[in-house]
């Protein structure tokens, strides 16, 4: 006759925890249907934010330019100061072949002193420190060492500078790569953002791009501004032709630039050197506090930190290479916060 068990119930530990999950999955599912999609971003609140981007990401050109800047001037000094320590090696070695061979022919003609045999051994300078050993020394032998002791101390010094320098450079090599990195980072940041958009919507805004680019390459109505004249002249003449090359980060021409990029590219067609950063050139020639006071070909800087300028270009407007995405172009000074003008 067959057994009739009957069915083990589950413990209450087992209904509790089984009712509790059920009761997490009914939540789940219902804050799952009334919660809404993330939220799109609009093409204006999307441009906005590349935007801010784009001149952060100009921020750390400006340090990055003076990174690279710093970087090209310590290799010329420590290539300068190698040089002449190789020359100055050179010398010296000639001073030392010298005395050896005074010490030959003293030698020859009846005995080398001991004073420069202990010389020809060891440290002159230990040699020289002591008075009296001097006095055991002809005049020439004497001016010879000193010759020999301060080539040395000028040696030790020019490799010290050398050793100091090249711990800057790495320094500054370490910065330029952060800097670059920074610059990097902002701008996929921003094309990251773009990339959000519809293709109609991309469409849309390199269209406006496009249009302002066209825009603001037409020559502007100076009005009552002073004419340009002379190197500023020049210099803005030389801009003018650039107008509509692209920008792009850390470039000096002639085929893109940055915004300091430009105007030291400029100047220099003009016969004039100025630094390479704005932050640089912001502390040469003559400051100009009012926008009524520029004259054309002026520099002019803008944001609190100086880290953007362009050429005056008569009329509140200013020719220059605004960011990512853009071209060397005029635009009204009032579209971004004036800080003071530079006659250089």
């Amino acid at each position: 006759m067959a057994s009739h068990r009957r069915p083990k119930q589950p413990s209450r530990t087992r209904v509790t925890v089984l009712t509790t999950a059920a009761a997490a999955a009914v939540a789940l599912s219902a804050n799952a249907a009334n919660a809404a999609p993330s939220e799109k971003l609009s093409k204006d609140d999307v441009k906005a934010k590349v935007d801010k981007l784009y001149e952060q990401a100009e921020q750390a050109t400006e340090k990055y330019n003076g990174a690279k800047e710093k970087q090209q001037k310590l290799q010329k000094e420590i290539s300068t100061i190698q040089d002449n320590v190789a020359r100055g090696q050179q010398e010296l070695n000639k001073l030392r072949d010298g005395l050896g061979s005074l010490a030959t022919a003293q030698y020859r003609s009846g005995g080398i002193d001991s004073s420069v045999q202990l010389f020809l051994s060891s440290n002159p300078d230990d040699f020289l420190d002591k008075a009296s050993t001097l006095d055991q020394l002809s005049s020439q032998q004497v001016e010879a060492l000193k010759k020999i002791q301060d080539k040395q101390r000028e040696l030790a010094q020019e490799r010290a500078e050398a050793t100091e320098k090249l711990k800057d450079l790495a320094s500054t090599r370490t910065e330029l790569g952060n800097k670059k990195q920074e610059v990097q980072g902002k701008l996929a940041e921003a094309q990251k953002l773009l990339n959000t958009l519809t293709a109609k919507e991309k469409a849309a805004l390199a269209a406006e791009q496009q249009r302002a680019d066209r825009s603001s390459t037409e020559r502007v109505d100076i009005g009552h501004s002073a004419p340009a004249s002379g190197r500023a002249g020049a210099a803005f003449s030389a801009a003018q032709s650039q107008i509509g090359k692209p920008y792009v980060y850390g470039a000096t021409g002639p085929s893109s630039f940055d915004c300091s990029g430009l105007t030291s590219w400029a100047y220099a067609q003009a016969g004039v050197s100025i630094p390479r950063t704005s932050e640089a050139q912001a502390t040469i020639g003559t400051r100009i506090s009012s926008v009524n006071d520029l004259q054309v070909g002026d520099l002019v800087f803008f944001y609190g930190d100086i880290h953007h300028v362009g050429l005056y270009a008569g009329n509140g407007q200013v020719l220059h290479a605004p960011h990512t995405g853009a071209v060397v172009r005029y635009e009204a000074m009032s579209d971004m916060p004036f800080q003071f003008g530079v006659r250089v």
